[in-house]
This record gives C-alpha cells, sequence and structure tokens, in this order.
C-alpha cells in the first residue's frame, strides 16, 4: 500500500513505470517502496536523466567491453561465437556493515575448508569422529587419493576462492555454493568498475565506494606466498588450456596485471623433478603455478593419460615440494555440491564456531527418506548435479516442463549421490536498465577471497545478474550478466 509521501503514488515515475515489486527481497526499495538509504542518491539521479541518456550510457559501457574484447564463450552452442560479456549499467550497492558480516564470515568459512581439506588428506579425523559421512568423501569424483599425505605449502589448499552469496528474504545472506577449484569471473568485477568511472562519473566519486582495483597485486602477494622455501624472487605464471577456453580473455586479463607470463602447457617442461618454462633467453624454472585447468588434465602421466593441456611430471615436481600450485589439486572435495550441506558442521568442528553466513537449506539424495521427498516435489525445488558449474546440470522445478522433470527422475535413481536439491529461492532483485527502462532482475553476489599469508577479501566482488525477466539463472552461460558491486565506506 502507497504512503504518504510515497515515490509510486499516483503511478510509478519514470524511468521506474515498469519497475514492478515482487514478495522477493528488493534491493533498492524497502517495503513501503520508498528507496532504501544506500540507493537514495542513485535513485534521484535517474529521476533527472532521461531515457535516451541513459542508453546512451549503456551503449557507451558496451563499446568499452567490446574495445576491450571482454568475452566469453559458450560451449555446447551451435553458433560457437564468442560473445561480449553482458553488462548492466546500475551498480549493486552495500552498506559498511553488511559487508563486514559478509567478510568475517567468509573468512571463516574459508579457514574452516582449508582445515577440513588438510585433514582430508591426512589424518581424517572429521571423518573418524563421524562429523561428515566418510563415503560421502571417497565417492566425490573430485577426491584424490594422490593427494594423502603431500605436504602443500603453508597447509593453504585453496588461495583464490569464489563463494556465491544470495540474500534472503529478510535481508541476510547466506551462501549458495563454494567454488574453490578454478573460480571465474573476478576479471570482470575489475572490469565494472573501470567502466562504472566512465560512465557514471559523478555518482561514482561522490558516494565514497571502497576501491577494488588492488586485486591484483593482493593475487600477486598471494602467489609469492606459496614459493617454496629458498626461492625469495619466485618466478610465477598462469597455466591456461588455451584461446578455446571460455574464460580465455580472464586468464590474459589476470597474467596481465600481475605482470607475470601466460602459459600453456606446451610452454612447460619437468626435468629432474622441476619445472621450466621455455622462454626466448632458454628454460627458466618456474615456482608457483596459478592453474585454469582442471585436475583431470593437469598431468597426463598422473591422471588423464589423453590431456595435452597439462604438464607431463608436473604432479611429481609438485610432490617433492619444487613447485605450488594455487589451488591445490583435489580441492573440489569441498567445493561438492553434497559436502557443501556439511560446512556449518565443518565450521564448528575445527573452529568450535557457529557459521557466521548460514547455508541454504540442502537435501541429500542418497538418504532414502529426502530422496523420497524430493521426487515427490520436483515440480518445487531446484536440482543439481554435486559437480557442475555455469548452470549447467540443473532443474529449476517451477520453470521446468513434465518432460524435464521426467527425466531428472531418471537420473536421480539412477545416481542419487550425484544429486542435491534445495527450495527455490526469490533471489534478491536489483534494478537494471533493460530495453530503455529501469526494471527489477533477479541477483547474486561472488565475492573472491585470496589466501596467502593471510586471508585477503577485497570490498565487493561480481554482482551476476538475470537479464531474462523472470528468470532465476544468473550464469553468463545461461543467459546472464553483471553490474558493478559497491561497498560504501560509511551508511
Amino acid at each position: 500500500m502507497a504512503t504518504p509521501g510515497d515515490p509510486f503514488q499516483g503511478g510509478l515515475r519514470p524511468p521506474f513505470t515498469h519497475y514492478g515489486l515482487s514478495g522477493a527481497y528488493d534491493e533498492m526499495f524497502a517495503p513501503d517502496c520508498s528507496p532504501r538509504s544506500p540507493y537514495k542518491a542513485l535513485y534521484d539521479r535517474l529521476l533527472e536523466l532521461p531515457p535516451e541518456e541513459l542508453h546512451r550510457r549503456q551503449q557507451s559501457a558496451d563499446q568499452s567491453f567490446l574495445h576491450q574484447g571482454i568475452t566469453f564463450t559458450v560451449y555446447g552452442n551451435d553458433e560457437g561465437t564468442e560473445r561480449v560479456f553482458p553488462y548492466d549499467l546500475l551498480p549493486c550497492i552495500l552498506t559498511s556493515a553488511e559487508w563486514a558480516v559478509v567478510e568475517a564470515g567468509l573468512k571463516q568459512r574459508i579457514t574452516a575448508l582449508n582445515l577440513f581439506l588438510k585433514d582430508i588428506y591426512s589424518e581424517g579425523r572429521i571423518l573418524a569422529d563421524r562429523r561428515v559421512p566418510g563415503e560421502l568423501i571417497h565417492t566425490c569424483r573430485h577426491y584424490r587419493r594422490e593427494m594423502r599425505g603431500v605436504k602443500v605449502p603453508r597447509d593453504i589448499y585453496i588461495s583464490v576462492i569464489g563463494t556465491d552469496l544470495v540474500r534472503l528474504d529478510d535481508g541476510r545472506f547466506a551462501v549458495l555454493e563454494d567454488n574453490l577449484r578454478v573460480p571465474s569471473g573476478v576479471s570482470y568485477m575489475l572490469a565494472n568498475r573501470q567502466v562504472m568511472k566512465k560512465v557514471f562519473p559523478g555518482l561514482f566519486s561522490g558516494h565514497g565506494v571502497r576501491p577494488i582495483e588492488n586485486y591484483g597485486q593482493l593475487l600477486l602477494e598471494t602467489l609469492r606466498a606459496l614459493a617454496p622455501a629458498g626461492r625469495p624472487d619466485p618466478t610465477i605464471v598462469v597455466l591456461t588450456p588455451g584461446v578455446f577456453n571460455s574464460a580465455y580473455f580472464e586468464h590474459t586479463f589476470l597474467a596481465r596485471i600481475m605482470g607475470i607470463e601466460l602459459v600453456e602447457g606446451r610452454d612447460l617442461l619437468v626435468h629432474d623433478g622441476i619445472v621450466y618454462m621455455r622462454t626466448t633467453a632458454g628454460l627458466r624454472r618456474v615456482d608457483v603455478i596459478y592453474r585454469r585447468v582442471d585436475d583431470d588434465f593437469i598431468d597426463p602421466l598422473a591422471f588423464r593419460q589423453d590431456s595435452n593441456l597439462g604438464v607431463a611430471g608436473l604432479f611429481n615436481a609438485y610432490r617433492a615440494g619444487n613447485v605450488a600450485l594455487a589451488n591445490t589439486i583435489g580441492t573440489g572435495i569441498a567445493d561438492d555440491k553434497a559436502v557443501y550441506a556439511y560446512v556449518p558442521e565443518i565450521i564448528r568442528y575445527y573452529l568450535a564456531e557457529d557459521p557466521v553466513l548460514s547455508n541454504v537449506e540442502t537435501y541429500l539424495l542418497s538418504d532414502d527418506a529426502q530422496r523420497s521427498y524430493v521426487l515427490a516435489h520436483l515440480d518445487e525445488l531446484v536440482v543439481k548435479a554435486v559437480g557442475e558449474s555455469g548452470g549447467y546440470g540443473m532443474l529449476i522445478g517451477p520453470h521446468s516442463t513434465a518432460a524435464e522433470r521426467d527425466e531428472f527422475r531418471r537420473r536421480i535413481i539412477a545416481d542419487p549421490r550425484n544429486y542435491i536439491a534445495q527450495p527455490t529461492l526469490a533471489l534478491s532483485r536489483a534494478p537494471c536498465f533493460v530495453d530503455g527502462r529501469v526494471e527489477a532482475r533477479h541477483v547474486d553476489l561472488r565475492p573472491y577471497v585470496l589466501y596467502g599469508e593471510k586471508i585477503s577479501i577485497v570490498p565487493g566482488g561480481l554482482t551476476r545478474v538475470a537479464l531474462q525477466r523472470g528468470s532465476l539463472v544468473v550464469n553468463s552461460s545461461q543467459g546472464g550478466g553483471s553490474k558493478d558491486t559497491w561497498v560504501l565506506s560509511e551508511c
């Protein structure tokens, strides 16, 4: 119901005429339809700007992305073309108090997950104490028996992390999933900020937004901290699968901002347990590899023999302590979506603390009772394959067809360990500039965490947007985009 002074009383004012409020938490508007405090200046500015000016600024942003070659590739698309990463003009804004909770929760979570990985590959105390089922770990396809007993630099298994957060109906953040293998998207976070400063310079400078531009330096410091002993000036490289990888732009971007070499597997070799890089001046020892190649393909002598993306003998060099890898091989256990359900217990076990950030309710389909419930309510739930990412291998029940539900029912019955289910969340919605007007779209947030000598988190992250009206899928591979994320210094 409208209230006195309600900006929507008597009809929504342009450019909000088609905004539309729903039951989901709205980032910009409070339940009484007034703009939330952090968004007040943006709201007032949008009332002043004519739609054609917003359109001009969106075009300017799109051109900037195009000229910088900020692209991604969708696998399985018949066209097989690279696309400019979709960027939304309007920022998502967090207060300093909100960010303080997110930061504390992420540091707690990453600390516990790192201790969990160390334990799993050594003593296995949490399994012996039956706080996490051993079968759950040993049936995980990302569990690497080869890593048992391997000494990891600084005992840090996960150095680069991207954690997906969603905002619940009451405004609290919760963790939707952890990405601990080769998390992507940080280049888009940095590019979004660069473009925002160009298209909305006055608005940005007047908000007191906390900076994120030091991410490249923080990442470089994190990787340096992993270097083998006796290597005070380590050589660090980014290992990419190559130009046909969907995130190749990001690989080149990160190598450039860190001032280090971007290499493919064919550029490296192992001799006498030491990794070398081929250069025009001869062989050069490599000390730290920020890998963007999955475990299976990292070393054809240790894992998939048909891989031509990795480096033969790399795992032996790693096991000998002559080279560091970020992230460590075998970290995929901790972002298995079934193991995710146990993260609150993992935090309590290793840290003797309650989680700062809650999990989303999760059904484990290897449990008979939970599986029966899910199969009877497929039209209400979201079903996910435990090892997939990018929005693949997922059923969104309320938006699915009967044929799709039947197909997932067959998959679950055939391999229940491979799936989990969660309630269909009403992701929070934020203002987006779409087709010449401001409309609400569902969003989530992926902050990026670095773990070297200490845990560092740049204030913000990648706000991912489901640009299709009504869609809950924010992944770029499924039609999503992104926007800049502002964490205010004071608010």
